[in-house]
C-alpha cells in the first residue's frame, strides 16, 4: 500500500504527505491526533473564493514518541494550497505549541515538520496573524525550557512565514531537498524580474536556499538525508542538546550573524561564499554525497549554532 512504502524507513521525506511523515518519524502507532479527520476542522474562507477546503486545513498535530521520548509534533501539508499558514490551520500549530509552553506535564518538546510556502493570500491578514503569533509562542515556550525543532525537506519548503517561524525555533534540521528562505524564488522574480532571480532556474534557487547551503552557513544545525529513518536519527540528536534562550544566547547570536554578513556581505552567490569559509574546491558541494557533506559541515565551525 501507498502509505506502507511511504513511512518505511528508506522512504523520501521530500515525496510524502504530512501524515506519512508524521508516521515515519514517530515511533509506531505511537501517534494521537489532536482534531481528527471526522472533526472536519476546515477553513471558514475558501468557499468564498470557490476554492476546495482540507479537512485538516493542511496541518496534522497531536502527541507520539520518538524513540520512547514524549514529543509533541505538528506537520504542515505543502501539498494542500503550498502548506500556507491561514486562520485555522496556523491556530492549531499555535494551540500546540501554547500546551506545551503552559503544561509542565506535557511534552517538552515539539517537532514542527515545515513544509510551507508563506501566507494564504486568500487569508491574507489571518495568516500573517497566525505567523506572528506562532513566532511568539515560540519564544515565549523556548524561554519557559520547551525544545521546539524545526524539520525542513518538503516540497514547499520553508519560505516566508514558515522560513521565519523556523529560524526561531531551538534546532534546525534540513535536507538537501529543504529549501529555507524568506522570500521564495518566484516571488522575487515577480517583483524584481528574471534577471534579479531566475525561478526556473533549479541550480541556482538548490544553490541559494538548498540544504547545503543553510547548513554551511549556520542557518541550520544538522543535515539529514532524505529519509524516514535519517530525519529520526537527526531528531533524536537534536533532542539531547537544546541551548537556553536567554538574553546571553541572543546577544551572542547577534554577534554571530553580524560577524557572518561582515564576512560574506560582498559574495555574489554560494560558491564564493563557500570559498571565503575556507572550502577547498567549493564547487564540487552540489554533487558532494551525504556522508561526506555531513563531515565537511561538523567540521567548519561557522555552521554550528553554539549560539542557539
Amino acid at each position: 500500500m501507498m502509505e506502507d512504502v511511504a513511512t518505511s524507513s528508506t522512504a523520501s521525506w521530500f515525496q510524502a504527505t504530512a501524515r506519512q511523515r508524521v508516521a515515519g518519524l514517530l515511533d509506531p502507532n505511537s501517534f494521537v491526533e489532536f482534531l481528527e479527520p471526522s472533526e472536519r476542522v476546515q477553513s471558514p474562507h475558501l468557499q468564498l473564493f470557490d476554492l476546495p477546503a482540507a479537512f485538516d486545513d493542511g496541518v496534522v498535530i497531536g502527541c507520539g514518541k520518538l524513540h520512547g521520548k514524549d514529543v509533541f509534533v505538528a506537520a504542515q501539508e505543502g501539498q494542500f494550497m503550498g502548506g500556507t499558514f491561514a486562520e485555522v490551520s496556523g491556530a492549531k500549530l499555535v494551540g500546540l505549541v501554547r500546551a506545551a509552553r503552559d503544561h509542565k506535564n506535557l511534552p517538552q518538546t515539539v517537532l514542527l515538520l515545515m513544509d510551507s510556502g508563506g501566507v494564504r493570500l486568500q487569508e491574507g491578514n489571518a495568516g500573517e496573524l497566525a505567523v506572528a503569533e506562532l513566532m511568539r509562542a515560540i519564544v515565549q515556550a523556548r524561554c519557559a525550557g520547551v525544545a521546539v525543532i524545526a524539520l525542513v525537506g518538503g516540497r514547499a519548503g520553508a519560505f516566508g512565514g514558515a522560513g521565519l517561524t523556523t529560524a526561531t525555533c531551538s534546532r534546525i534540521a534540513v535536507s538537501e531537498q529543504g529549501r529555507i528562505a524568506v522570500s521564495g524564488p518566484e516571488v522575487i522574480e515577480t517583483n524584481k524580474g528574471v534577471e534579479e532571480f531566475d525561478a526556473s532556474d533549479k541550480a541556482l534557487v538548490w544553490s541559494t536556499d538548498g540544504g547545503k547551503t543553510r547548513r554551511l552557513l549556520g542557518g541550520a544545525d544538522a543535515f539529514a538525508e532524505d529519509s524516514m529513518e535519517a530525519f529520526r536519527t537527526v531528531a533524536k540528536t537534536l533532542m539531547a542538546k537544546v541551548p537556553v534562550l536567554d538574553l546571553t544566547t541572543m546577544r551572542a547570536e547577534h554577534e554571530r550573524l553580524a560577524a557572518r554578513q561582515e564576512r560574506l556581505g560582498a559574495c555574489d552567490d554560494a560558491v564564493s561564499m563557500w570559498r571565503v569559509l575556507g572550502i577547498e574546491a567549493p564547487e564540487t558541494i552540489r554533487d558532494m554525497n551525504s556522508k561526506d557533506f555531513t563531515a565537511l559541515a561538523n567540521s567548519m565551525k561557522e555552521s554550528n549554532h553554539d549560539a542557539r
